[in-house]
């Protein structure tokens, strides 16, 4: 099966790799031409614009968009729709907010186009370990697709399915993403209460180990902080800045707008946002509050 695919970028291009392991030809776009040159020589088909990318697929066209949400996927579609026929299916795959594509598909479904969203999840991994597929959107489109899921799945029976109409794929996604926010908050404090704990003199690395094995905390993202203590123990060299994509932002939103009570993802995404924060504000404010009721010390600044 032909796949068009829009956004060559590291999971991009290894999405790219697993489905021509799995026997589907990608054609391929993007605006840096060093990662078209690379789908190509991989033995893909890429393409020097949205516009060839359409003319070279043939039959029912698919075009899988890996784009960065908001304005560039809406442009993305809009540049494609003057060369596709009724019938065909645009397929986002990244981490958009569900409520835009709801709005996406209602307004393709009008011209006679098919819309699936996809949450996508895997990383770097995906083309080793598969990808995990979220997907919302109309049954008939999603049925065609199978073919599509199950190559880039871990397991053609396993790791995807279609979880509910248009947006519920990004939808839980981005509670996924949501929930995967407080994993790794949890284990970052639970180690850093290990490695203050000076006077035990404890191995961080092999304590990670241990608990990959057998434990209740077990888990794939332990797998990678297990690895990742071993490369580098003292996390030299690493600056504690913490970014977010929105998609915990998004579930914080929705937990507000659902009356559902979620204070360890919101407190995750909190610290996220402190961590930016040089000099940090907040924190000299408590220290000068202290200082005023209860006449405690101060550390000054250089």
């Amino acid at each position: 099966m032909q796949l068009g695919l829009i956004g060559l970028g590291k999971m991009g291009g290894n999405m790219a790799e697993r489905l021509k392991l799995g026997g589907h030809q990608v054609v391929g776009f993007d605006f840096n031409a060093e990662a078209v040159a690379k789908l190509t020589a991989g033995g893909n088909v890429g393409a020097s614009s949205l516009e060839e990318l359409a003319k070279k697929l043939t039959g029912r066209r698919a075009i899988w968009i890996m784009v960065p949400q908001g304005d560039p996927v809406d442009q993305t579609i809009a540049r494609l729709i003057p060369h596709l026929s009724k019938g065909d299916i645009l397929i986002d795959g990244g981490n958009s907010n569900y409520k835009d594509s709801m709005r996406r598909h209602a307004e393709l479904t009008a011209q006679g186009f098919c819309f699936v969203d996809v949450g996508t999840s895997g990383g770097v991994w995906g083309l080793k370990e598969g990808y995990s597929l979220m997907i919302g959107g109309d049954e008939e489109p999603v049925k065609f697709l199978t073919p599509i899921f199950e190559a880039l799945a871990p397991a053609k029976d396993r790791g995807w399915g279609r979880v509910g109409p248009a947006g519920a794929g990004h939808f839980v996604k981005m509670v996924h993403n949501g929930i995967e926010y407080g994993m790794m908050q949890a284990f970052a404090e639970g180690f850093t209460i290990l490695e203050k704990k000076e006077q035990l003199d404890l191995n961080l690395p092999q304590i990670a180990e241990i608990w990959r094995h057998g434990s209740v905390v077990r888990s794939w993202l332990l797998d990678l902080t297990a690895e990742a203590l071993k490369q580098n123990p003292n996390l030299d060299g690493l600056e504690a800045y913490v970014s977010d994509s929105g998609e915990g932002r998004w579930t914080v939103f929705e937990a507000i707008d659902l009356n559902v009570s979620a204070p360890v993802i919101t407190e995750s995404l909190i610290r996220r946002i402190r961590s930016r924060e040089e000099n940090n504000f907040t924190d000299r404010m408590l220290s000068i509050m202290r200082n005023a009721f209860g006449g405690h010390a101060v550390v000054k600044g250089k």
